[in-house]
């Protein structure tokens, strides 16, 4: 198979910005030619291989960065908003839509957030909701949305915070939960149990902090730990927050939750140490969550984060569904992406986890571009610890490229070399090719359709 072309033009055009060169001086210092470093910074031609070591040696910039996943990320969020019927009678060329993510990402992101807009708009509409007779309405985006596209283009790892959160975990002498507690106290913050609905609560009055005594041990930790983040890093996250230049108070405060909760799961689990045990027990999550004290959706959550440069882990994809096919967090340091809009691929094992509690499903599936990926999918019930109280119900999906398979032990004794043990999935209907799949709930939107009244196959139409 030929070797995939490096194309990364913005990357190349961003660290010679960075580094304040024109092109004739940072050509210069790469040992290349003026024109050929202006075709390579427009993406009219591939990076060679001597540019990129020449990146290495001559500014020490970490090569790895240069196939990071952001042009494929941007290009499949551009295909699944050109799919919106709004586009249908002249949708985008699939040319111009990988020209946009290559060459003006900047104009991508911006689409994208029109586009989310509408969407956001159109619901409100078709809904009739409230908001249209009141005097404050107005057209904005999702605050959730946007905390959830900042890490989603962060691919998930924040380098200054998880850090932090490492040091502070390296401090721990007589384990991670007395050093925690020990911390609080000498901070002057009293830890108090009391069973209520709420799981934790801060009283910055008394210098209280409430802990409900029936929460499992690894989250009544993870809370603990979110509380030292906002105590003791404020000025970190607000920093954070400073760069990411949310478009809302209400974006910017739920992305400092996120960014607590990030603190936490990275002390929970710090990097270095966790990504050594991570390869030497291959991934085993229950293994790895008995090692570090937490949960198995903690575990694979921060697999998915271990994008330290210099330093990476196996890249995963993670995400959690709710019963309706809803997907709660997502996040992938792979090529696949997640659907932004409506319901992900019926065909992905994460959706058969509910049949089957407490036990891990595997899957190798096949994307319509050709990647396979080996995919491991599990229940996750969260109590309330009362009888009588809700039980919230979820699936976490975990995976990775099936050449990263053998670093897992759930792929021992998978077919990985067999092209038929590959179950074909999807994105979403509406940009999945598929003429055949038995699941299909909607057309693609970019194919014609033919209809034959006599004749009828898996589906009512023809794609053409």
């Amino acid at each position: 198979m030929a070797k995939e072309k490096l194309y990364a033009g913005t990357k190349l055009r961003d660290l010679r910005r960075k580094l304040d060169l024109t092109q004739k001086d940072f050509a210069a210092k790469l040992d290349v030619s003026l024109p050929y470093m202006n075709q390579m910074e427009n993406n009219n031609r591939p990076l060679s291989a001597s540019v990129v070591l020449s990146l290495a040696e001559v500014f020490g910039f970490d090569i790895t960065q240069l196939s990071s996943g952001d042009t494929a990320r941007i290009l499949n969020d551009l295909k699944e908003a050109a799919a919106d019927p709004i586009f249908a009678e002249d949708p985008p060329a699939l040319a111009d839509l990988r020209m946009a993510a290559n060459n003006a990402p900047g104009m991508a992101h911006a689409f994208l957030n029109l586009h989310r807009s509408y969407r956001e708009l159109h619901e409100r509409l078709a809904s009739l909701d409230e908001a249209l007779g009141r005097q404050d309405a107005r057209i904005q985006t999702s605050p959730w949305e946007e905390v959830r596209d900042f890490f989603h283009y962060c691919d998930n790892y924040i380098d200054a915070v998880d850090h932090a959160a490492e040091a502070f975990a390296k401090r721990a002498q007589g384990g991670l939960a007395d050093h925690v507690r020990g911390f609080l106290s000498n901070k002057g913050v009293a830890i108090i149990e009391t069973q209520s609905a709420i799981l934790r609560r801060f009283d910055p009055n008394s210098q209280t902090v409430e802990i409900d005594p029936r929460a499992p041990s690894a989250t009544q930790l993870f809370q603990l730990l979110f509380q030292i983040a906002l105590l003791e890093h404020d000025g970190l996250l607000e920093a954070t927050l400073d760069l990411a230049n949310f478009q809302s108070a209400s974006s910017r405060n739920i992305a400092k939750l996120g960014l607590a909760n990030y603190f936490a799961g990275a002390a929970l689990m710090p990097y270095s140490a966790f990504l050594e045990a991570a390869e030497e027990e291959r991934h085993d999550l229950e293994v790895l969550a008995k090692r570090f004290g937490a949960s198995i959706e903690q575990v694979a959550h921060r697999l998915s984060t271990l994008q330290r440069p210099g330093a990476k882990g196996v890249p995963f994809f993670f995400v959690r569904v709710d019963q309706a096919g809803t997907i709660t967090k997502r996040h992938s340091a792979t090529a696949l992406q997640f659907a932004r809009f409506g319901g992900s691929c019926p065909l992905w094992n994460v959706h058969r986890a509910f049949e089957t509690p407490s036990q891990f499903l595997r899957q190798l599936a096949e994307t319509p571009d050709g990647k396979q990926y080996f995919c491991l999918a599990r229940d996750i019930s969260k109590p309330s610890g009362a009888w009588g109280a809700p039980v919230r119900r979820f699936a976490i999906g975990l995976g990775c490229e099936v050449r990263h398979a053998n670093a897992l032990v759930y792929a021992d004794g998978m077919d990985v070399d067999r092209a038929s043990a590959f179950e074909p999935i999807g994105i979403s209907c509406r940009i999945c090719e598929r003429q055949n799949c038995h699941q299909r709930s909607v057309p693609p939107l970019e194919r014609q359709l033919r209809v034959d009244a006599n004749s009828r196959g898996i589906l009512p139409y023809h794609i053409e």
